[in-house]
């Protein structure tokens, strides 16, 4: 797919904006864009022979002078430590996990960080390619990855993860969130949050699955939200343009006009968890729908 990416360097309150790739994986195209048949989403996101497109799994680094916040993690890569010798291999295969690419740790490698920097973790909810590197295998137990932040869920994301339906039950492992749970490093919050953190707040989202939390980073002069599932990549800003995975389309179409709306307004930057393509964009009214104005890659640092 063709299309012109510009560079940009963003710094919201104290924290540098610095994307965190954790590797590419693939799902189905038509899962992807549900009932959007594949003539059109296939020419900006084109298919493998098994009708997979590529995916990222990109978290996003907020690099403070105090605090170093992760928003979710990624796939991980311990599978089958996690899932068991049979799940783990058949999960790699299946999402055609790619080795050899950035992974969680080496990206925050590369903006000099280390696991035990981490000081937060907010998970926007608990579907294994958000969540699966809050965890990680160590001397035969599962442990958080990062040993001294404090995580945050939604109680009712926790509730769903830990009692899923038929329908998700593929998505939530328990390997993802049980070591949280039993090292008391999990804060589960109530609904949306003004000040979460200097600079972060958490509105709620219940179109994708229940209690996913979209994390917003303001200032007086720019917005980023971390879009998580509610506009996986920069193909959804579209309204109808949803997944077969979620749970209630309807629900989350709503809840997309009421967050795109002062998006578009307001110039915010939308950052995408799952575009391969390109880490953010900008939107614009488009007669009673949305489109992308500009799309960005983000830069660690100013170029001087």
């Amino acid at each position: 797919a063709q299309m012109e990416i510009q560079t940009a360097y963003l710094k919201i309150g104290d924290y540098e904006i610095c994307p965190v790739p954790t590797g590419l994986f693939a799902l189905d195209g038509g899962a992807m864009f549900g009932t959007v048949p594949k003539v059109l989403w296939e020419k900006s996101n084109p298919p493998d022979e098994k009708n997979r497109i590529p995916m990222e799994a990109r978290a996003l680094l907020l690099k403070g002078a105090k605090h170093k916040v992760l928003i979710d993690c990624g796939n991980g890569s311990d599978f089958v430590a996690k899932y068991g010798e049979k799940l783990g291999n058949k999960f790699a295969e299946m999402y055609a996990v790619k080795p050899g690419g950035p992974t969680l740790l080496t990206s925050l490698a590369k903006h000099g960080l280390k696991p035990e920097d981490i000081t937060h973790v907010i998970l926007t909810h608990l579907h294994f390619d958000h969540a699966g590197g809050a965890t990680t295998e160590q001397n035969g137990q599962l442990v958080p990855t990062f040993p001294n932040a404090r995580y945050y869920v939604q109680k009712q994301n926790l509730e769903t993860a830990s009692k899923p339906n038929l329908r998700e039950r593929a998505s939530y492992y328990r390997a993802n969130f049980e070591p949280l749970l039993k090292t008391g490093v999990l804060e589960v919050l109530q609904g949306a949050q003004d000040d979460l953190l200097p600079n972060i707040s958490v509105i709620m989202s219940n179109g994708h699955t229940q209690g996913q939390q979209i994390v917003k980073i303001s200032d007086e002069k720019n917005t980023l939200l971390y879009c998580g599932d509610l506009v996986p990549t920069s193909s959804h800003v579209r309204l109808a343009w949803v997944m077969g995975y979620d749970l209630n389309p309807l629900l989350l179409i709503e809840e997309k006009e009421q967050i795109l709306q002062p998006a578009a307004d307001q110039k915010w930057y939308l950052y995408f968890e799952h575009d391969p393509y390109c880490d953010a964009a900008t939107i614009m009214r488009q007669g009673s729908d949305f489109a992308v104005k500009d799309r960005f890659h983000l830069h660690k640092t100013k170029r001087s």
